[in-house]
């Protein structure tokens, strides 16, 4: 063979078992046809895979004199982070100012009242009240006041049943039903004992008022074991001077203890005056006085004293604004303006504000009889209806002052401040008053009020021995002005009140 014949046998040789050699066609593939062109690569004959050291090359490595310096240093730079951390923590614990304690509320100290006098007027008796729990739910009331729901005959005390339910009102089997539903919301019910409610005086004639007062304990024994939260009665100034008032209040408030829901002894006072309701509320032993010194004093700086007087004894007072008498607020407020005001007075004051069926959507009352409540003023006249644009007006009116109630009492639940801080008078005047409410650390609140038919300008100012300070500005909470946005900044110098017009400031605790 010459050598020629050889190098073509190689090349056939090579052909067969290297074909990733052969240059490509444009498919792709091996082929003896046109060249392309070809990549050569160079690998290595002796490629050296890296799999890290072994264990005992580590452990060589590991006790080198380095290492074991490097190790040591991160070691104590890791516990010197750890204590100073944990230092710094203890100094900022112990420089904290401490927490003030929370002071002791019962269920009434926690929301709104919600008195329905006339169970008829309300709902069709007490099925009714029964079917509108869920409605009442949502204004975050945090306990009904019911009646007087007993039998008798005005000024006549031999027909005085009060273990017996009115028919026109519903039955006890109602009141039980009443009672789960309620319980089951978070709701507490007390019942209204007020002996002659339907006659002159609420404990008939003086001479009376020891027998009354007896029937008045054994019925509230035979309530409160079915499940009543407490007892409400009208004229504690009269109730109080009777011999068994002690045993009313053992009948009510016995047996208290740390697990069990305190039971509520309300009593209601008008006419008298704040330095009186304090002796009342120190004296009688009653955990809560309903007065009626709103109503009776028009001016701010009076109704200003009267809270002066009676905020340290919060937790015993009720607010209201025709609530003593079991009357609507738009009585004493005639425009949806000053309702909301007095709303935002009233859920901002110290003490539990209470209210009566449909001051929540401004009900009028005409007349000496109780006013009808209106249902379901959500709902907007059908597309194509003919609409009464009166009418319209005062739902989407009513919609508006419920909504704004529904916000008072939401804030009024969730803010300390509001919930039982301390209280300051800022000033007041003939139709205006403003004060401010302040718990520890929490958010600040200040209420500006203006009642009167003429603008009036406020200039806040807070005693030097009060030992706090108010801030250049606050942002605005609520507004009865609705040009005035939420969250928009005020400046507080001084502040200008439109007539009917009402604001609840905010600023937060600055040290």
């Amino acid at each position: 063979m010459n050598k020629d014949t050889e190098i073509d046998m190689k090349e056939v040789e090579l052909n067969e078992l290297d074909p990733e050699k052969q240059p490509m066609t444009g498919d792709g593939q091996a082929a003896g046809g046109e060249k392309n062109g070809s990549v050569k690569l160079k690998v290595p004959e002796d490629e050296v895979t890296f799999t890290g050291l072994s264990k005992e090359e580590l452990m060589k490595v590991a006790g080198t004199p380095g290492w074991v310096r490097t190790r040591w240093v991160l070691l104590v730079l890791f516990w010197l982070g750890w204590v100073g951390m944990l230092a710094g923590a203890i100094v900022i614990i112990v420089q904290a100012p401490p927490c003030k304690p929370i002071p002791k509320m019962n269920w009434w100290n926690e929301g709104p009242l919600y008195q329905i006098s006339d169970l008829e007027a309300f709902s069709e008796g007490l099925k009714g009240v029964e079917a509108k729990l869920d409605e009442i739910n949502k204004l975050k009331v945090k306990g009904l006041v019911l009646g007087p729901l007993h039998t008798v005959q005005e000024d006549q005390p031999n027909t005085l049943n009060l273990q017996q339910i009115d028919p026109t009102q519903g039955n006890q089997d109602a009141l039980v039903a009443v009672l789960e539903k309620a319980h089951k919301k978070g709701i507490s019910v007390v019942l209204d004992l007020t002996p002659n409610y339907r006659g002159a005086s609420p404990w008939f004639t003086a001479g009376d008022v020891d027998d009354v007062m007896d029937k008045v304990k054994a019925a509230a024994e035979h309530w409160l074991n079915l499940g009543v939260d407490g007892i409400r009665v009208s004229d504690l100034t009269v109730a109080t001077n009777s011999l068994d008032w002690s045993k009313l209040r053992e009948a009510v408030q016995g047996n208290r203890t740390d697990n069990t829901k305190s039971r509520a002894l309300m009593g209601v006072v008008e006419g008298v005056s704040p330095a009186e309701v304090s002796q009342l509320i120190n004296t009688t032993g009653v955990d809560l006085v309903l007065s009626d010194l709103l109503s009776s004093k028009k001016e701010g700086k009076g109704r200003i004293m009267a809270m002066d007087a009676l905020q340290s004894q919060q937790r015993s007072l009720g607010w209201g604004l025709g609530a003593a008498q079991q009357d609507q607020l738009s009585k004493q407020a005639a425009t949806p303006a000053l309702i909301r005001l007095y709303q935002l007075l009233l859920f901002t004051m110290p003490g539990t504000p209470v209210f009566t069926y449909g001051d929540e959507i401004g009900l009028q009352a005409v007349g000496a009889e109780s006013p009808k409540m209106v249902w379901d003023i959500e709902k907007k006249p059908a597309e194509g209806e003919a609409v009464n644009e009166t009418a319209e007006a005062q739902r989407e009116e009513r919609v508006a002052v419920k909504t704004w109630f529904k916000t008072l009492s939401d804030l009024r639940g969730k803010e300390r401040s509001l919930l039982h801080g301390d209280y300051y008078p800022l000033s007041s005047s003939t139709s205006s008053l403003s004060f401010l409410r302040v718990w520890d650390q929490s958010e600040r609140f200040l209420t500006a009020v203006n009642w009167g038919a003429s603008a009036e300008t406020l200039q806040f100012k807070l005693a030097p021995t009060e030992g706090l300070e108010l801030p250049e500005r606050a942002k605005v909470k609520l507004s009865t002005d609705k040009a005035q946005e939420v969250d928009s900044v005020v400046e507080l110098d001084k502040i200008t009140l439109a007539p009917g017009q009402a604001v609840l400031l905010h600023f937060p605790y600055a040290g």
